[in-house]
């Protein structure tokens, strides 16, 4: 297993948020301490964002606009441009290194919210970009992205809806933010879990995604990998335990294809914990 991590990410923040900088350096801390390999990653080409996003979208961030209508709830950090392109440069280290072993992204900020507009303490859909590009330099000819964050995922939804080569399954709680993804269309299934739901229920509804995924057989996997879903976070309101993410993993693992794992979401102070727990399962 191979970590995509640059301190650099931990750089930025705003007190008033909870996607906090303590998120990945504690958990690259633990995992240093498990001796997992560290690789560091570059930054996202305009070319790979732009197969995803806008060059109007591109734009706000390299040029910090604030007042643009794309912004939908996010902060616009000094340097966010290179903050965000390190980050969808993770994404793509991972998913080009996953066909040796499988990898883990952890950088920030997250992207499952960042569609046609920048929300959700999101900026650039990392996990799209990094799909996107396996697609078209032929690296897979299908890819299945898992969403396991407790929020759904829709701006990976919005950037991959009706392209038949992809296959997303979001599993997430509602009603919550951000108040979408309802409903399954074309490509995109989502998968409903109730408040407080635990971890025997929680396991019966994922394995319903893991069905629809072998369904479609894909040649790769990339797991939008949130840890909200645990009982003591600070944002979510289900009810696993750290011991439900290796669990998980060992669910994903069981599907024996290459996999790629992108942190999301994960706000309680046991985060590392639930992160190691998720890659033990993949191993």
């Amino acid at each position: 297993m191979k970590i995509i991590y640059s301190k650099k990410c931990g750089e930025f923040f705003d007190k008033s948020e909870e996607e906090l900088p303590y998120r990945i350096l504690k958990t690259a801390k633990l995992l240093r301490k498990n001796n997992f390999k560290f690789i560091q990653p570059q930054k996202a080409t305009e070319k790979d964002i732009l197969r995803v996003h806008s060059k109007e979208h591109l734009d706000v961030l390299k040029y910090e606009k604030k007042d643009s209508p794309l912004v939908d709830y996010a902060t616009l950090h000094k340097n966010i441009f290179d903050y965000t392109t390190l980050s969808a440069g993770g994404a793509i280290l991972a998913m080009e290194k996953c066909f040796e072993e499988k990898t883990f992204s952890l950088m920030r900020p997250p992207g499952h919210h960042a569609g046609k507009t920048i929300g959700g303490f999101c900026f650039l859909n990392n996990i799209s970009i990094a799909v996107k590009k396996a697609l078209d330099e032929k690296k897979a000819k299908k890819v299945a992205i898992i969403d396991i964050d407790v929020h759904a995922g829709n701006g990976t939804q919005e950037m991959v809806l009706g392209d038949e080569r992809i296959l997303f399954c979001s599993i997430h709680q509602s009603p919550k933010y951000p108040w979408t993804c309802l409903t399954n269309e074309k490509n995109c299934f989502n998968f409903l879990v109730k408040k407080k739901t635990r971890e025997k229920e929680y396991l019966k509804i994922f394995e319903e995604v893991i069905k629809k995924v072998k369904e479609f057989n894909p040649d790769l996997i990339a797991v939008s990998a949130g840890f909200d879903t645990f009982k003591k976070d600070r944002i979510g309101s289900i009810k696993l335990e750290k011991k439900t993410y290796r669990k998980i993993g060992k669910i994903i693992k069981s599907l024996n294809k290459p996999t790629f794992s992108v942190l999301e979401g994960g706000y309680s102070n046991y985060l590392p914990e639930c992160v190691l727990n998720y890659i033990i399962g993949l191993q």
